[in-house]
């Protein structure tokens, strides 16, 4: 039989939950049935190395590479090169970025200008996916060849920030729209009322094997961890939307209540400076540590004592599926989506969008270690692992 050929696009390989989604479903792909192509925008990323062998990536040209550099750099090439289009697309890219304070509504409104930097693909394709929202879609619609467009979904629309008026034109180009559960799919028929025959479920996939083998590496930071302490941890990137300010200022309660609290955060984002602002204000800086990015977070996650997701929203959370995994305690806060994961008080606890809520939570589970176990044990007894998922996958191609 003929092998199909596959393309996927996404903007990089940085440690984000869509990232690690779209890593681990390669990694479960049949290659024998696929040829598998891969376009990024940047080869930027910590996950780059974890790719599959079998899956051939291919880099953006040099317009692309030179739209991307500072826009001092880029112009001078640009006019040099007498490029004059693309040198007036890459000062409207900057204007519209610093005016339009929504990030999520500045890469749907810049991608216009960010377009002409790329070159329609040769290859003609039985199936392109873009794998993340915005503009990897926005890819696929309009420079890939192929039998069937795909665009996948790794948020809740209706929390998301972007206009639907932008996407609708976009959308209805693609035969189908996947996102990652129930709640996620519900938020987009409410905005697109008129694709819900188009709209899919599938869950992102995880491996509870390779999970818990990777947890068992040595952490690189010894010195954290100590035993006196109550060590929480919390997989994010430093954005809005993760609820990383209120992480820091439910910990201020708890310290300010005489717990012996040390809080770990993975990951890296835009708000890193307000963040370290709001630790220094609070007096935190021993108790709560951003710990930047961490290739293999799973050793963290498996010597904590709690898990915390405060996010304001969330599409499904890989990190909490795999603190799942690893057996760990959770608390999440109760946005939209929380219940597509946690039963309250069966496999976590789900607790209003405040830091008084978190530190509620998180000291219930640090005094009544009865709530504690049960969560423990109820999480031994759950089939966790979404392997499976591949066959929808398979499915659609």
């Amino acid at each position: 039989m003929k092998k199909k050929n596959l393309l996927f696009v996404m903007p990089s390989l940085s440690a984000g939950g869509g990232e690690k989604s779209l890593v681990n479903l390669l990694s479960q792909i049949n290659f024998d049935l696929y040829n598998v192509d891969l376009f990024l925008f940047s080869e930027k990323g910590e996950l780059f190395t974890l790719l599959p062998k079998e899956v051939n990536v291919i880099k953006p040209k040099k317009n692309h590479l030179i739209f991307t550099t500072e826009l001092k750099n880029s112009l001078g090439s640009f006019l040099n090169n007498r490029q004059f289009h693309l040198a007036y697309s890459r000062i409207m890219f900057t204007i519209k970025n610093r005016l339009i304070k929504n990030s999520n509504i500045s890469e749907q409104y810049t991608w216009k200008y960010m377009s002409v930097s790329f070159d329609i693909l040769e290859k003609e394709y039985d199936v392109a996916i873009g794998y993340l929202e915005k503009s990897s879609i926005y890819f696929v619609v309009d420079k890939v060849k192929s039998k069937k467009k795909i665009g996948w979904i790794h948020t809740n629309y209706s929390n998301s920030g972007m206009n639907y008026k932008y996407d609708n034109p976009y959308f209805k180009q693609l035969d189908k729209i996947v996102t990652v559960s129930q709640e996620c799919a519900n938020a987009l028929t409410e905005n697109f009322p008129d694709l819900n025959n188009k709209i899919k479920v599938i869950f992102n996939i995880i491996s509870p094997k390779m999970i818990r083998k990777l947890s068992n590496e040595e952490i690189q930071d010894t010195y954290l961890y100590e035993k006196k302490y109550i060590n929480i941890v919390t997989v994010a990137r430093l954005s809005k939307e993760k609820g990383i300010d209120q992480a820091i200022k439910s910990c201020k309660i708890l310290v300010n209540k005489g717990h012996d609290i040390k809080w770990y955060v993975i990951g890296e984002g835009n708000e890193r400076e307000r963040l370290e602002q709001i630790i220094n204000n609070n007096n935190l800086n021993n108790n709560f540590k951003l710990l930047g990015i961490r290739e293999n977070p799973y050793p963290y996650i498996k010597k904590a004592d709690i898990y915390v997701q405060p996010s304001r929203y969330e599409g499904k959370s890989i990190a909490i599926d795999e603190a799942k995994i690893l057996g760990k305690p959770i608390i999440v806060t109760n946005y939209r989506s929380a219940k597509d994961q946690i039963v309250n008080g069966v496999n976590g606890q789900i607790v209003e969008m405040s830091e008084e809520g978190l530190s509620l939570g998180i000291e219930q589970l640090i005094k009544e270690e009865e709530i504690k176990d049960n969560l423990v044990s109820n999480l031994a007894k759950e089939k966790l692992g979404t392997e499976e998922e591949i066959n929808k996958v398979y499915a659609m191609f």
